[in-house]
């Protein structure tokens, strides 16, 4: 069994403060991970993206642009 002095040193308000910043000191580490891997990932597919835009650009247009023909519209008079 532990004596009351182990006990007591555990809630202590610094040894809670400290549980306090070790917990809020770990919850950063791994938000700040997750960032810069989320970073990275944006990284990664910009590059991809810029790198096909680039491919479609030297290609050129691989159908020719051709306008619809225009359609008269018909006026129908109902009586």
């Amino acid at each position: 069994m532990t004596s009351t002095k182990q006990r007591s040193a555990a809630r202590s308000p610094s040894a809670l403060s400290d549980a306090w910043d070790r917990r809020t000191s770990l919850v950063k580490q791994e938000l700040a991970a997750a960032s810069a891997a989320s970073d990275a990932k944006t990284a990664r597919l910009k590059a991809l993206r810029l790198e096909k835009e680039r491919a479609d650009a030297e290609a050129g247009p691989s159908i020719p642009e051709t306008a619809a023909p225009v359609r008269k519209r018909v006026k129908r008079i109902v009586a």
